[in-house]
């Protein structure tokens, strides 16, 4: 995704979000193993771009910020986030900052492993969240059947029985992997975002029931779920923007 901010008609920065972890130099993305061909090692020198700009956040990472800074959870200090599309990115902010650990690994929610006998997915995690809801391996998941999932949503919504058990099976793992990043993290609220998160009550009202039985709640102390709110804009709208 990407923003460029104009003043008087000239681009006055710009912003560009990509999966993958960024190089150490931050002038590129310099892992992202099994997909966007192309995308590892590009950098700004490679754009008809008069400005240079650091690469020092990924996608997930760049979202959060940006729902923080002007989105779903202006202000929030402890939060964690899932992005959910062709795979499942994630971010999490703690005491106010961003954790991206040693080499930029931190918040790869989406290769949490749910199932230790389950097949690896593109980082080598077996049974990973991303192998269970993530649109990367929906044709698998249901035979050949829906290759997208505003296709299976849809089928769902209409009564299909197969898509619904798909729907409801990828709906409960999602809420499994939550509920165990809330006992790891401990976060104030849990931001969902991605273009399956569009589903809206279709993937919501599920997701919470399910967390109705399986969310650990000490004193009755229920973390929020939110959808998230800037949409496929948000990590190009975090606040590092930078000035051409």
């Amino acid at each position: 995704m990407s923003s460029i901010v104009k003043e008087r008609g000239e681009p006055a920065a710009i912003g560009l979000a990509a999966p993958g972890l960024a190089a150490r130099d931050a002038r590129s993305i310099a892992f992202m193993p099994g997909r966007m061909q192309g995308l590892e090692n590009l950098n700004g020198q490679q754009f008809s771009i008069r400005c240079q700009f650091p690469v020092v956040l990924n996608d997930a990472h760049a979202a959060l910020l940006g729902e923080v800074w002007q989105g779903a959870v202006i202000g929030a200090r402890n939060a964690a986030m899932l992005t959910l599309g062709t795979g499942v990115g994630g971010a999490i902010i703690s005491d106010g900052k961003l954790m991206t650990g040693q080499i930029g690994r931190g918040g790869h929610l989406g290769h949490l492993s749910l199932d230790p006998n389950g097949a690896p997915d593109i980082t080598g995690t077996p049974g990973s969240l991303e192998n269970e809801i993530g649109e990367c391996t929906l044709a698998a998941r249901s035979g050949g059947k829906f290759n997208s999932t505003r296709e299976l949503v849809d089928a769902h919504l209409k009564g299909d029985a197969k898509a619904t058990e798909i729907w409801m099976k990828s709906v409960r793992a999602l809420a499994a992997g939550v509920a165990s990043l809330i006992n790891i993290l401990d976060p104030q609220v849990f931001v969902i975002g991605g273009g399956i998160a569009l589903a809206g009550p279709a993937l919501f009202k599920p997701l919470v029931d399910f967390l109705e039985r399986m969310e650990w709640r000490p004193a009755g102390h229920r973390v929020p779920i939110v959808p998230a709110k800037l949409g496929e804009t948000a990590g190009a709208l975090e606040r590092r923007t930078t000035p051409c």
